[in-house]
């Protein structure tokens, strides 16, 4: 038997934390896209841009900014990504109170309080982050640290939302030992996806995207001189500016390769996960998970491609983004059933 819980049994917040979902997508796309089109010190200070609550509009405005930040002139067209993402930002914010309120109110029908107030205080966090990736002038560090904070709280999220939605799987007794059986490598496979966006931020924080322009080969060779030890060094020291990369050419192509074997790595595993979950003996309960794994992770090696191909223009990249916290968000998925199915007598 596949059943699930019915939806009436959903517990209260399970909306709001579905649109919280969908809310902490934009805030994603918008800081990969501001992140891409070099604005993140669109806005030499904080949590103002120039002093002002939005940006300086006005030609007088843009002059006294300009006074003030004589080696950051206001250019119209980092401005606005760099705000707007702060405001969607904090957005989320408001929206992880009232998730603690709601579940506050709702302690006593079972519904979880220890997760929401472990996501406001991550996005609490993030936001310290945010703040860190202007005053510390894109350390990659906090650059890299901060973009998988937005990931894991679009992750947590999304955790908050299956709980809320109260559906398990309730499986046969032989069911049940095959699932139980997958819950290790469901794990592993979490980790590894985990792993293979944190390369992708460590090379985007060092702008070593384009370090490797052409495929399948590398700066024409299978094996081309990397500089690991600079490349992964993440004992740099802070500033003054990290805007457009401070490392060299073989550092940055260490980095990029080593996305590049990840993903490779990423691909292999999830592909034996995939044949793992569509064993016949399960497979009627996992077809669903199955194939969203497996589509988006086709899409994500696509994209990764088209990046490549198309000389990473930046509509390519931030769906490159999305649709890897996507993948992301179907191995949460897959752990959640797992590690939540019931056996059924």
């Amino acid at each position: 038997m596949n059943l699930f819980n019915h939806p009436e049994k959903r517990l209260p917040g399970f909306r709001l934390a579905l649109f919280g979902c969908v809310f902490a997508v934009f805030v994603v796309g918008l800081g990969a896209f501001t992140r891409l089109v070099d604005a993140g010190l669109g806005c030499p200070d904080w949590p103002t841009c120039y002093g002002h609550v939005l940006w300086p509009n006005t030609e007088q405005e843009v002059e006294v900014a300009n006074r003030a930040y004589p080696d950051m002139r206001v250019e119209h067209d980092k401005t606005w990504p760099e705000m707007v993402h702060r405001y969607f930002a904090t957005g989320l914010g408001l929206i992880g109170i009232i998730i603690v309120v709601l579940a506050w109110k709702n302690r006593q029908a079972g519904q979880p309080l220890k997760l929401p107030l472990f996501l406001l205080a991550f996005i609490i966090l993030q936001g310290l982050f945010g703040m860190w990736t202007v005053t510390l002038k894109l350390w990659p560090q906090v650059v890299t640290a901060h973009l998988l904070g937005g990931f894991t709280t679009l992750s947590l999220l999304w955790l908050l939302t299956l709980r809320l939605g109260a559906r398990y799987w309730q499986l046969d007794p032989q069911s049940f030992s095959s699932v139980k059986r997958l819950r290790k490598w469901a794990v592993l496979g979490l980790l590894i996806v985990a792993s293979q966006i944190t390369l992708g931020g460590w090379t985007t924080s060092n702008y070593a995207a384009v370090a490797c322009p052409d495929l399948p080969v590398c700066q024409g060779k299978w094996l081309p001189t990397m500089d690991f030890a600079q490349g992964f060094n993440l004992f740099q020291h802070i500033g003054p500016n990290y805007l457009g990369g401070t490392m060299d050419n073989e550092a940055r192509i260490a980095i990029h390769f080593s996305h590049r074997v990840g993903a490779i790595v990423t691909t292999v595993f999830l592909i034996f996960l995939c044949a793992m979950l569509a064993n016949k003996a399960i497979f009627r309960h996992t077809c669903r998970v199955t194939i969203a794994i497996a589509g988006v992770l086709v899409a994500q090696l696509l994209l990764g491609l088209a990046n490549v191909l198309f000389n990473f223009p930046v509509f390519v990249a931030v769906l490159h983004n999305l649709v890897g916290a996507l993948l992301l968000l179907t191995l949460v998925t897959l752990n959640h059933r797992v590690y939540t199915a019931q056996e059924h007598q």
